[in-house]
């Protein structure tokens, strides 16, 4: 049997990751791992969440499961961290999830078993694992336009064109806040033309949030999602906190889904509850916990807020750095739109060529389409590579 499977599609930052640790040179720059780093290359645990572990091992006296949509006080907490004063009452239906992914996962599933004709719209472009994961399960995809490599910036009046002719019933995925991978995000007004349009058109809206407190603040860079959730009657949320919380490894994601009325709440929760069954029974609690006892906590609550908002503006320092740098090395501001992407990401705008001469001549490895980690930088090597944008023609 296993004689006739295919060797699987590589992965392309996987790869980009071997060829950089098999790179000799002390001068290399890693700027394609999605993870976030500081100044010394590491991804540090966030004091709150040593701070939380510590609590929990003290206080925790037992490894059993939890029920099959996890422990209700972090889904509780999430979502009033993801959606604030517009979670819905008496209409969302929430699981927890091994991370972002596997929530973007379930509620694909769901989609699945509950309109099984629908399609997938996505943003060009948009993580790599949404069609990814699309394909896998057989769902149709479609594309419509959000990011224009001409000015850096959304193509807005593409977007609104193609979303007006998405049919009801249709799914349109959309990124929370720290677009992967332009950087480029919608703004508060935009998000409110979005919503409009989809409210009218019936499509559902897909929302993956994976960044938020990455880009401007956790309030604001959750305002345009909870404005969406109070103007459509049914929407899916995949929150992750591997990025805000520093828990990649623990794998602490959950899944929100609005039903469309009260009376559906308990359905929907109950098909939540049946996909988790199916695909890994109980989901992971460790990381939920520690989520759960920070966000719970004032004490650990600030603490956490504060190291996170040191983060962002750290990245925020660097992209304002890289943007000077070149104004400085080009005499135009045509990368000026580094400086108002947000989150860990921007696209360049480089051809694989371009990205491929980085590569050899500098020792600056980054995705082919041009995705850069604002956060693999520091001082030190943001005129490194100031420097080999410049010479390689991008």
């Amino acid at each position: 049997m296993l004689e006739t499977l295919q060797p699987a599609k590589p992965d392309a930052i996987l790869a980009l990751m071997e060829a950089f640790k098999a790179d000799p040179r002390d001068t290399k720059i890693d700027l394609g791992v999605g993870v976030y780093r500081d100044a010394d290359g590491r991804t540090p645990v966030m004091r709150a969440v040593k701070a939380a572990e510590a609590r929990l091992v003290e206080r925790q006296d037992t490894k059993s499961y939890v029920g099959l949509a996890g422990d209700p006080a972090f889904s509780d907490a999430l979502s009033a961290l993801v959606l604030g004063d517009a979670r819905p009452a008496g209409r969302l239906a929430m699981v927890a999830t091994p991370g972002g992914t596997g929530a973007v996962r379930q509620g694909l599933d769901l989609i699945l078993q509950a309109a099984p004709g629908a399609t997938l719209w996505l943003p060009d472009p948009t993580w790599p694992n949404h069609p990814a994961i699309a394909s896998h399960i057989g769902m149709p995809v479609r594309r419509y336009r959000y990011f224009d490599d001409a000015t850096g910036g959304v193509d807005f009046d593409g977007m609104m064109a193609d979303l007006r002719g998405v049919p009801a019933g249709d799914v349109v995925l959309l990124h929370g806040c720290c677009h992967n991978p332009s950087g480029a995000d919608l703004s508060l007004p935009q998000w409110r033309e979005v919503a409009a349009l989809l409210g009218e058109t019936g499509a559902t809206p897909f929302v993956d949030i994976a960044y938020q407190g990455f880009g401007d603040g956790l309030e604001e860079d959750a305002a345009g999602l909870r404005h969406l959730i109070g103007a459509v009657p049914e929407a899916i949320v995949a929150a992750s906190c591997s990025k805000n919380f520093g828990i990649y490894r623990e794998r602490t994601g959950l899944l929100m889904a609005m039903a469309p009325s009260a009376d559906r709440l308990k359905v929907t929760q109950g098909a939540l509850a049946a996909l988790n069954r199916l695909n890994y029974s109980f989901p992971p609690d460790h990381g939920a916990r520690v989520v759960t006892e920070i966000l719970s906590d004032a004490e650990l609550r600030a603490d956490w807020e504060g190291e996170l908002s040191s983060i962002r503006n750290g990245m925020l320092d660097l992209r304002r750095q890289l943007a000077e740098a070149l104004r400085t090395r080009t005499g135009s501001d045509r990368f000026g739109f580094l400086a108002a992407h947000r989150g860990m990401f921007s696209r360049l705008g480089a051809s694989p060529e371009q990205v491929e001469t980085m590569r050899r001549d500098h020792g600056v490895y980054m995705v082919g389409d041009s995705r850069l980690n604002i956060a693999g930088l520091n001082a030190r090597t943001v005129p490194v590579l100031a420097d080999a944008i410049v010479a390689a023609g991008v």
